[in-house]
């Protein structure tokens, strides 16, 4: 709606966008680090944590596209809530390359699906990833037990596969309290918000991306955008889109702080006069 007044090719803070918007904050590079090392070097388990818009997903998207082709397949398994003998059945088909199906069956019948698939895919060299979404929510004790099993497959004494818990910090202490899963992961990403600095790059570069030639937002608005959305890739996507979208109908040249304070205000918030 707004592309042509501002100049632009696209829009540049769509929450699922092409890997050129990806913007390599500190945070996100060190985090894709330590899963290129657990998976690379064929690790049991790993987790992947940080508060809800801090970019888990997209993370787990960058890891996937530089992984060569040998950590195949990778599977990301958005977790609904189910029982046990559904999610294994969910896995074991997802692995397969089949149509995923939470049909339940006898786990020990998934189990063996899933033991068997590893080992055919260990046999032609590949290391198979499974990245599990939500896993905060796996509160349930028969659940964490079941990650902890996939977290043992091996082959030839190599595990089989990664398994990656991309999660809410909810689930930290919850594997405090159960060592023998959380003595499993190789590495811990934690994931924070963007710094000041870091937001305004951030900006500016999903802008010039999307085709901006010149700034979009005024340069002493950057530190409101932060302070406005604590360094949330996934506040600022929706507060910047929201700023385009009104300086478009209100033909501005620029976006200002009190912009960015008003739209805040009154359009994510809410907030009573």
């Amino acid at each position: 709606m707004y592309e042509s007044y501002w100049q632009l090719r696209e829009k540049p803070f769509e929450s699922s966008v092409e890997g050129k918007f990806y913007f390599p904050a500190s945070t996100h590079q060190a985090a894709i680090l330590k899963l290129r090392y657990a998976i690379e070097n064929r690790r049991p388990a790993a987790l992947l944590a940080g508060e809800s818009g801090l970019g888990k997903t997209m993370v787990a998207g960058m890891v996937r596209s530089v992984l060569d082709e040998s950590f195949r397949p990778f599977v990301q398994l958005s977790f609904p809530l189910m029982p046990v003998d559904q999610f294994m059945a969910y896995l074991a088909s997802s692995l397969a390359g089949g149509e995923a199906s939470s049909r339940s069956g006898q786990v020990s019948q998934s189990v063996d699906q899933i033991e068997r698939f590893l080992t055919e895919n260990g046999k032609h060299g590949r290391h198979a990833v499974v990245v599990i979404d939500e896993a905060h929510l796996l509160a349930d004790h028969r659940m964490l037990e079941a990650i902890r099993l996939l977290a043992n497959f091996e082959t030839g004494g190599i595990p089989g596969m990664t398994v990656v818990l991309s999660a809410q910090v909810g689930l930290l202490p919850v594997l405090d309290r159960t060592p023998q899963l959380e003595e499993r992961l190789a590495v811990k990403c934690l994931l924070r918000p963007l710094t000041s600095t870091e937001t305004a790059d951030y900006v500016d570069h999903r802008l010039k991306e999307a085709g901006a030639t010149r700034p979009l937002v005024d340069a002493d608005a950057m530190g409101t955008l932060w302070e406005l959305t604590g360094g949330n890739p996934r506040r600022i996507n929706r507060l910047c889109d929201l700023a385009l979208l009104i300086g478009y109908a209100e033909q501005q040249q620029t976006i200002t702080a009190g912009q960015f304070e008003a739209i805040s205000r009154e359009l994510v918030t809410a907030s009573p006069e």
